[in-house]
C-alpha cells in the first residue's frame, strides 16, 4: 500500500522496488481511484513485462491524467524484456486526452527499442512536453523520434489544428549528423502548424538550450542564421559547443548577437567554448548597444585570465545594470546558494507572517459600563 496524502498524485518515485509482475506491483495500486490521478511517478524503480500489463491497466482507466514521470524504471532489464514493458505502457497513454506532460528520461532502451514509442507519438497529440533524456538513441533511434514528431505534426495540420507540443528535451543521446536533417524536418512542421497562433505562441523560443554539441563552420552559420528570426528569445545555452577552435577566431554566431537580432536576450550560457579575447570584445562592444536586458553572461571554462581588462570590462558593464558575468564555479554555486536562501526566506516570511487578532469580545463588565453610560447620558437635571 501507497499511503494516500493526494488522491491526485500516484508516486513511487525513488523507492527502488523490483516490480515484475502484476502481483508485485498491485498492492501499491490498491487504494487509488484511477478516475482521481493527475499525475504518476515511477522513476527509481524497474518495471518488468508482467508490471508493466497490470501498470498499463490503471493507466486506462485515468480520465484526468496530465503528467506520466516513467524516467529510469528499466535499471537491471534484460533488452529483451524492454519492448514490450514500453510498449504496454505507451500504448496505454495513447487515448489520454488530458496529457501535458510525459517522461521517459534515463532509460536506456536506445535505438533498438525505440518503435515501442512511436504509435503513442503520432496518436496522442495532446501532450506539450516529451523529455527523452539520456536514452542511448544515436542517430538511428533520434531519426526515429522526429520522423514520429513530423509524422505527429502532419497529421495535426490535416485535421485543421496547431501541433500541441511546445518543449522537446533529447540530450545527452549522441544524435549526431545522421538524425539532424530528421530533427529539422520535424521541428520545422511542428512549429509551422502554429503559424496562426499569435506573435507570443508562433515564435515559442523564450529559451534555447544546446549544450554538449560540436558546432562546425558549417553548422554555427546556420545556427547564426537562426538567431536572426528569434527576436523573443530570452535565455540561450551554448555551453560545452566547441565554438572555438585553437586560432582564437570568432564563431559566426556571435555576428547576429552583436546586429542587434535578439534584443530581449537576458541570460548568456558560453561555458567551455574555447573562448579568446577577441569574441569577449567583441560582446564588451554589443552589450551596451544592442543588448539591453542582458543581466547574466556565464563564461567560465574559456580561454581568459579573470583579471584581464576585458573580462573585468565586461562585469563593470553588467554590474552598473544590476547583472553579472560569472567566471568560475564558485561564482556559479555562490549565486545558486543566494538564491536558494533567498527563496527560503520568503517562505519562511510567508509562514510567520503576523495576522491581525480579532477585536477582544466585550467582557460582560465592559458591557454593563457601556449601558450604564448609554443610559446617563439622556439623564437631564431640571
Amino acid at each position: 500500500m501507497v499511503p494516500i496524502t493526494d488522491p491526485k498524485i500516484f508516486s513511487l518515485h525513488g523507492r527502488g522496488l523490483k516490480l515484475d509482475t502484476k502481483a508485485d506491483i498491485e498492492p501499491y495500486l490498491t487504494g487509488f481511484d484511477p478516475a482521481l490521478i493527475e499525475e504518476v511517478h515511477f522513476g527509481g524503480n524497474t518495471v518488468g513485462i508482467g508490471a508493466s500489463e497490470a501498470l498499463a491497466e490503471f493507466l486506462g482507466k485515468t480520465t484526468s491524467l496530465k503528467v506520466a514521470d516513467f524516467a529510469d524504471i528499466f535499471t537491471g532489464r534484460l533488452i529483451s524484456e524492454i519492448p514490450q514493458a514500453l510498449q504496454n505502457i505507451c500504448d496505454a497513454l495513447i487515448p489520454r486526452d488530458t496529457l501535458v506532460e510525459i517522461n521517459l528520461s534515463d532509460n536506456a532502451f536506445g535505438g533498438r527499442s525505440v518503435d515501442p514509442i512511436v504509435p503513442f507519438l503520432t496518436q496522442n497529440r495532446t501532450f506539450q512536453i516529451l523529455r527523452l533524456n539520456n536514452n542511448g538513441l544515436g542517430p538511428t533511434g533520434g531519426a526515429v523520434i522526429a520522423d514520429a514528431l513530423l509524422q505527429s505534426a502532419q497529421l495535426s495540420k490535416k485535421e485543421g489544428k496547431a501541433s500541441n507540443l511546445r518543449t522537446v528535451i533529447c540530450g545527452r543521446n549522441r544524435l549526431e549528423d545522421g538524425s539532424a536533417s530528421a530533427w529539422a524536418a520535424g521541428v520545422q512542421r511542428t512549429w509551422r502548424t502554429r503559424r496562426d497562433q499569435d506573435a507570443a505562441e508562433r515564435y515559442p523560443h523564450g529559451w534555447y538550450h544546446r549544450t554538449y554539441n560540436t558546432f562546425s563552420e558549417k553548422g554555427a552559420t546556420a545556427m547564426a542564421e537562426v538567431l536572426k528570426s528569434w527576436p523573443e528569445l530570452l535565455t540561450l545555452n551554448l555551453s560545452d559547443c566547441v565554438l572555438a577552435d585553437e586560432d582564437g577566431d570568432v564563431s559566426p554566431i556571435f555576428a547576429p548577437l552583436a546586429a542587434g537580432s535578439n534584443p530581449k536576450l537576458n541570460h548568456l550560457k558560453l561555458e567551455n567554448n574555447n573562448l579568446e579575447t577577441r569574441t569577449f570584445e567583441l560582446l564588451a562592444e554589443a552589450i551596451p548597444e544592442v543588448l539591453p536586458v542582458l543581466k547574466r553572461l556565464e563564461i567560465q571554462w574559456n580561454e581568459f585570465d579573470e583579471e584581464d581588462e576585458i573580462i573585468q570590462t565586461l562585469a563593470g558593464i553588467l554590474q552598473r545594470r544590476g547583472g553579472k558575468v560569472i567566471i568560475n564555479d564558485d561564482e556559479e554555486e555562490e549565486e545558486e546558494e543566494k538564491e536558494e536562501a533567498a527563496e527560503e526566506a520568503k517562505e519562511a516570511e510567508a509562514e510567520t507572517k503576523p495576522t491581525v487578532p480579532e477585536p477582544a469580545a466585550q467582557t460582560t463588565i465592559e458591557k454593563a459600563t457601556d449601558d450604564l453610560a448609554d443610559l446617563l447620558s439622556k439623564v437631564t437635571i431640571k
